[in-house]
Parts: structure tokens; sequence; C-alpha cells
């Protein structure tokens, strides 16, 4: 069974208290309680307050036992947002939005192990040749990017140590190659 608290009007942004309702989701009541008596931020205290509300409903209109609760959601909604002025110099003012926002609870006495969210991981940003291999991999090894051409194409550097008959080096042989 399923049993909700809602805390409206709450003055704190959604943005700040999603992170604390963040941490809470899918833990015990009790556990979530604890998380929340030793969370320095301000969110914590009023994420408390509708846990404990919601904790309360529980007990006395559904009939359910506290240690087997579990907080299935814990959602913030944004609310209204107030408009104010600040003034400024020179007879200007500035906005100010004071933001509020909803925060909802709910809680389960059904144990449902939900299974960790697989992610895709993330495609390599480098630029691949037509061989496959990144540029930067090509780049760290020595070897020149290939653009356009098929590897198949591309003939590997000639040794050093073979003579290749002509006098004249070679594109593909190093200046360092022939002092040696």
């Amino acid at each position: 069974m399923q049993v909700t608290s809602t805390y409206k009007y709450a003055r704190i942004s959604a943005f700040k208290a999603r992170e604390v309702t963040r941490e809470i989701q899918g833990h015990s009541a009790s556990e979530a309680l604890d998380l929340l008596t030793f969370s320095p931020k301000k969110a914590a205290l009023l994420v408390k307050k509708t846990l404990k509300s919601a904790i309360a409903n529980a007990e006395n209109n559904a009939e359910l036992r506290v240690d087997t609760l579990l907080v299935k959601e814990a959602v913030v909604g944004e609310g209204p947002t107030f408009k104010r002025f600040r003034a400024r110099a020179r007879g200007s003012a500035s906005p100010l939005r004071k933001r509020t926002s909803h925060i909802r609870i709910v809680l389960t006495d059904e144990f449902v192990p939900e299974a960790p969210i697989k992610r895709a991981k993330k495609r390599q940003t480098g630029r691949t040749g037509a061989a496959g291999q990144t540029v930067r991999a090509k780049r760290d090894s020595g070897q020149a990017p290939v653009t356009g051409q098929a590897s198949s194409e591309k003939s590997a550097p000639t040794k050093i140590d073979e003579p290749t008959g002509s006098s004249e080096p070679t594109s593909e042989t190093t200046p360092t190659a022939e002092k040696e």
C-alpha cells in the first residue's frame, strides 16, 4: 500500500530541494530520517518534516508498520515564484525571484527492488580514420593519420636497414635514417 504526504509552497527553490530528495529515494523510512537528520542543508529540514508526516499517515490512516516502510519516491516540483524588486542606484530596480516548491513523498510497504539503470557507454569523441583508429591514437604512435584513403593502399614505411636502390630519400624515410 502507498501513502503520500505533500508539503506545498515550501520556501526553497526546487533545484536545491531535489538535491536532498535524491539521497533518500529507495531507502527505508528510518534510514532516510537518519540521513536527513545529519544533512546540513535547509532543504533537509523541510523534507524531514514531510517524511515524518508521511510516516504518521502510514501509521494512523493506513495502519502500516513503520519498520517495513520504504521511500518509493521523493519528488520536488516547482511552485509559484514571488516576484519582488530591489531598489538600485539612480532610481532603477532589479528583480528578485523568491521561488517556492512542492515536496511530495510516497512511502510503500511493498519491497520492489529496482534493477540499476544501465546507461550506454559514451562513444569515443576523437575523429576516426578509415581503419577505425582514432587520429589521436595514430598521432601518439607516430603514424600519420589516414585521411580519405583505405588503409590497404597505404604502404608501410620502409625499413632503415634495407637499401632502396636509389640514393634519393623516399618520402617515407626519415632524414635521420640517412645519417646512420
